[in-house]
């Protein structure tokens, strides 16, 4: 089949078994009341490839938790008529209790996707556990119709949590809740903004490998303890070069600062690059992209690096054993920081052992491109109806 053809079955939403039966065009309302990050490109990235007419409405990325409480408020103000959707996603920061009892009568089905959630998502040495948000994702996710989770780790993480709040509760425990959720829940990753099929891999520098962090610059990906690790191979002097990508907002962690002065001999580029085919750029230079996170329910800056060519080196732990092959596991995924360090190390000084990993890893990667992704949300939606 020629990729003209499969475009334009793609586009028409016409099985490429039995092309001349068209499915119906459904038109489906996206609400994302946190655009940005991975939120903001999941939600395009959705609308770009999916088969059905999709409606984006959304607010800035910003006050996280006055969006759930308010957002619902919003949405019901500026859309007029929901009853000429065929169905509606909403994401985890909507109070989707409050959004139906105040969207009318006439709802299609809604759908709702967790990116994270704030029963488990990791606190900062500076706040404090609000419930309140947790069970409202609790009692968001019972009234959707369908949920989807980003990683099969999230979903058994949500479950775990919410059960453990629920038991909290002095009395009358709602907790056959929790096996209604269960029943009505899929995992469905999130789609990668690159091709499907064989890339081209460039040439790295392989006496001084280029390490890549491509991470939000918060605490939850733990910069301290990279920047810890980076420091002891300095000491020891081993060699590399360091591009610290990834998006920061205008209060992010000191330590990046101190990693500047620190690492000024190594550092080639540092803080986010707008342009996506600058970004691209700096992960076909890099050798290899390091995590040491926290939080991760699925981790797509770590799958981009790796499809253009990046070594993994990732805690054993969070969604990194589901997105990594198994048979892999032995050489991309760390236990402590002892681990870490001797593997890191390795992979510095014996880079060129690592090259025959690439091409496999990349290709592993492909079944995350958002044209083979997309296929799996469209199909559920139009099954649901």
């Amino acid at each position: 089949m020629t990729d003209r053809f499969s475009k334009f079955l793609l586009i028409n939403c016409i099985s490429p078994s039995n092309f001349m039966i068209e499915s119906r065009i459904m038109k489906i309302l996206f609400l994302e009341p946190f655009f940005g990050g991975s939120h903001k490109d999941f939600a395009l990235g959705f609308k770009a490839h999916s088969c059905h007419d999709v409606t984006l409405v959304t607010l800035p990325d910003r006050f996280w938790k006055w969006r759930m409480r308010g957002a619902a408020l919003y949405f019901v103000n500026i859309v007029k008529d929901f009853s000429k959707f065929d169905a509606i996603i909403v994401t985890d920061m909507v109070d989707l209790t409050d959004f139906l009892s105040l969207a009318g009568k006439d709802l299609p089905p809604v759908f709702m996707y967790f990116h994270e959630n704030q029963l488990s998502y990791p606190l900062s040495p500076r706040q404090t556990r609000d419930f309140h948000l947790g069970f409202t994702n609790i009692i968001s996710a019972f009234a959707a119709d369908k949920v989807f989770f980003n990683s099969k780790f999230h979903f058994n993480d949500f479950i775990k949590s919410a059960r453990q709040l629920i038991k909290q509760m002095p009395d009358f425990r709602p907790s056959w809740m929790i096996e209604q959720i269960k029943q009505k829940t899929k995992v469905f990753y999130p789609g990668c903004d690159f091709e499907p099929g064989v890339i081209e891999l460039s040439k790295r520098n392989v006496k001084t490998p280029l390490i890549i962090w491509n991470h939000r610059w918060e605490y939850d990906k733990n910069p301290e303890f990279f920047f810890d690790a980076l420091s002891i191979l300095k000491e020891k002097n081993i060699s590399f070069t360091l591009a610290l990508l990834g998006e920061k907002y205008d209060i992010f962690p000191d330590i990046f600062k101190k990693a500047k002065e620190k690492f000024k001999d190594e550092i080639v580029v540092y803080g986010y690059v707008e342009s996506r085919n600058e970004y691209v750029n700096w992960l076909k230079k890099g050798a290899i992209v390091v995590s040491c996170a926290i939080q991760e329910n699925f981790g797509i800056s770590i799958i981009e690096a790796v499809r253009f060519g990046c070594i993994p080196l990732l805690p054993d732990r969070l969604s990194y054993p589901e997105i990594m092959s198994e048979e892999l596991h032995s050489k991309v995924l760390y236990q402590k920081k002892e681990d870490m360090l001797e593997k890191l190390t390795d992979m510095l000084v014996n880079y060129q052992e690592y090259l025959s990993l690439q091409e496999k890893l990349s290709e592993n990667m492909e079944v995350f491109s958002w044209e083979i992704i997309v296929k799996q949300y469209d199909q559920t939606l139009e099954n649901f109806l």
